[in-house]
């Protein structure tokens, strides 16, 4: 999944606001429900080169901002679009790098989690979850399968391909098998999270916010 991103990195950012329907809207919109708070900490899941955040920290200048993204030539953009900053960017897979605890304002993932099963993601929503501080929450903009048929007809696809490539179990595999929303919804409460909303949406894109 790395180098599926590594090779995509000079053409990333105009693919994302171009191709995806409505997405100079809800990236922006995801950057305004983040909080506006004097040094705020962020949490910023697959991260990419940023463009959640523009419009952020122009906004909030003394943010502090902790990316994780598998590229580190995304991550290299990241720091180039944002010179002086207050950046700590981590180049590894969110599911392995540690979060520290009750540290965080909130915590942000937007187009990257739809890669991967509610079974994987309960695990990592907790662990974010903890690493919230009280008042924190999460906030999740993604695009969804638009029913239940449609969710399982990606994950057998998904599973068929690895199959086919006999790609080896765990390993981090670059096929969009996204949740419904509900489904998402469910993860983050079982996650614990002790409320989750849907803030806005395009389309098959939501914004959901879950409290911690």
């Amino acid at each position: 999944m790395a180098e599926f991103f590594e090779r995509r990195l000079d053409e990333y950012d105009r693919h994302q606001l171009t191709c995806i329907e409505s997405a100079p809207e809800f990236y922006t919109f995801t950057s305004k429900c983040l909080p506006a708070l004097e040094n705020a900490r962020i949490l910023d899941l697959g991260c990419g080169t940023g463009l959640e955040l523009e419009g952020y920290l122009e906004d909030n200048p003394t943010a502090e901002i902790t990316g994780i993204d598998l590229s580190p030539r995304m991550l290299e953009a990241a720091k180039k679009k944002f010179p002086g900053r207050k950046l700590t960017l981590i180049t590894g897979s969110y599911f392995d790098v540690s979060f520290p605890t009750d540290v965080f304002d909130a915590a942000v993932s937007v187009e990257s989690l739809h890669h991967f099963t509610r079974e994987e993601k309960i695990p990592l929503y907790a662990r974010v979850r903890a690493a919230l501080k009280a008042s924190g929450y999460f906030l999740l903009t993604d695009y969804y399968a638009q029913s239940d048929e449609e969710e399982e007809r990606f994950r057998r696809e998904l599973y068929r391909l690895k199959r086919e490539q006999n790609t080896e179990q765990g390993e981090l595999y670059h096929y969009d098998t996204p949740l419904t929303a509900e489904h998402e919804a469910q993860a983050l409460s079982e996650a614990g999270f002790s409320s989750v909303e849907v803030l806005g949406r395009w389309g098959v894109t939501y914004t959901l916010k879950a409290c911690r």
